[in-house]
């Protein structure tokens, strides 16, 4: 392969740092590699690295933050354990400590992630922000282009760097972008507004009313983290949820739903949950929480809309702890929120449990493989891992980290293919 092209570009920009107007230094640098390059240090990235790894096949993990596993460092509520059982959340090649319990914590699985990248010898290069990846077919290669910003007394310093691979690994994943819905008012409220990736422990709001947007299991556990430190919470449901018991007969639900679905069709399994649910849980439209017309696992296939496994919640709104209103219409001065139906309340703050999103759209130039809209493969699970000239995605099958997991695999054995080729030549 020719080189020469990237080599005059690494002449050009590969030359001493110089001060622009605004007394901001910059600085620019191209390296090439001889294995792949994965953008995102979280769960994904680091199962893909690991079994590249195993295979004797060299890459190179960026990562926009300073630690690996971001979301669940920095923008993870305290209380937070794994909602599926460890067996169903492992990374491939390496299982969780016997002694680590069936839901481990927030705190357990960064350091099963800190183990795993350690025995894998994963060393991403932190403070890396992609801002831009494209396929120049010149060359055959991808070129992806990152920014890391240091600022001192005197000087902001911003060196660019490009990496050229034939390889680019899309590990940035679903979560990647908090989704902050606009609210008509949301400037005159007066109260705190923030997201769930603010939110810690509900400590800080003790006493306080509270507002939770947003009914999935992270707006459940916040609720019911409020209650535990005594704040008074109340929850907007604006659609409608499946809820389910985290455990049924004494197993897991998600493993009970595994092992049935290699028996029984999706919706004879989805008719067992509902009638389960119904007996342990009850009616839950009587509390306001209506259940969509598809069941729990058929819609999950269809939407990627997760059920919601209680680990304690409802309790809580059964009690009257927590308050289930509607849909909020807009909000006003004096911390009141005007609902749908016409009510109106006063909070003290308002935390929005809505989710987040992916940001490929921001930053890789192509518009085959991943949808412009939502920013994920277009193609379903499981054929939404692998795009066209080496580019592949992990992470984005809304199946969890079972499903990052397998297709980590695949992009491993897919990239060792070549080299073996190459080997054999």
């Amino acid at each position: 392969m020719d080189f020469s092209y990237l080599r005059e570009i690494e002449g050009k920009r590969s030359h001493d740092p110089y001060f622009n107007n605004n007394n901001k230094m910059m600085a620019k640098r191209c390296v090439f590699l001889n294995g792949p390059v994965i953008v995102g240090a979280g769960p994904s990235g680091l199962a893909v690295a690991a079994c590249l790894n195993q295979k004797g096949v060299p890459s190179l993990v960026l990562e926009r933050s300073n630690c690996i596993a971001s979301l669940w460092q920095l923008k993870t509520y305290d209380r937070l354990c794994l909602h599926l059982p460890k067996q169903f959340c492992e990374l491939p090649l390496m299982s969780f400590p016997d002694d680590f319990p069936t839901y481990p914590t927030k705190q357990q699985f960064i350091q099963y992630l800190e183990t795993y990248a350690s025995t894998f010898g994963i060393r991403p290069v932190f403070n890396q922000t992609v801002v831009c990846a494209n396929y120049d077919r010149r060359l055959g290669l991808w070129r992806v282009r990152t920014e890391t910003t240091t600022t001192t007394t005197t000087t902001t310093i911003t060196v660019a760097t490009e990496y050229a691979t034939r390889w680019l690994v899309v590990a940035t994943g679903e979560n990647a972008e908090a989704v902050v819905p606009g609210i008509e008012g949301m400037e005159e409220f007066g109260g705190s507004i923030m997201h769930t990736s603010l939110y810690k422990s509900g400590e800080v709001f003790r006493g306080k009313k509270v507002l939770v947007v947003g009914c999935g299991n992270s707006g459940m556990e916040v609720c019911l983290d409020l209650c535990t430190h005594n704040a008074k919470p109340s929850l907007v449901v604006r659609d409608t949820v499946h809820i389910l018991p985290r455990e049924m007969l004494g197993k897991s639900t998600f493993g009970l739903c595994m092992c049935l679905l290699k028996w029984l069709p999706i919706r004879l399994v989805d008719r067992f949950l509902l009638l389960t649910s119904r007996l342990l849980l009850g009616d839950t439209a009587r509390l306001g929480l209506d259940r969509p017309e598809i069941g729990p696992l058929e819609l999950k296939n269809l939407s990627g809309k997760t059920p919601v496994l209680d680990v304690g919640t409802l309790a809580k709104i059964k009690s009257g702890d927590i308050e289930v209103c509607p849909g909020i219409k807009r909000l006003s001065k004096h911390h009141t929120v005007e609902f749908t139906n016409g009510q109106t309340k006063e909070f003290d703050a308002i935390i929005l449990a809505t989710g987040y999103k992916s940001n490929v759209p921001s930053w890789l130039k192509e518009k085959e493989m991943f949808s412009e809209k939502d920013g994920l493969p277009k193609r379903p699970f499981p054929n939404g891992w692998k795009g066209e000239c080496g580019l592949y995605a992990v992470g984005f099958t809304k199946r969890g980290l079972l499903g990052a997991s397998m297709d980590a695999k695949k992009i491993a054995e897919d990239i060792y293919q070549y080299f073996q080729c190459k080997m054999e030549i």
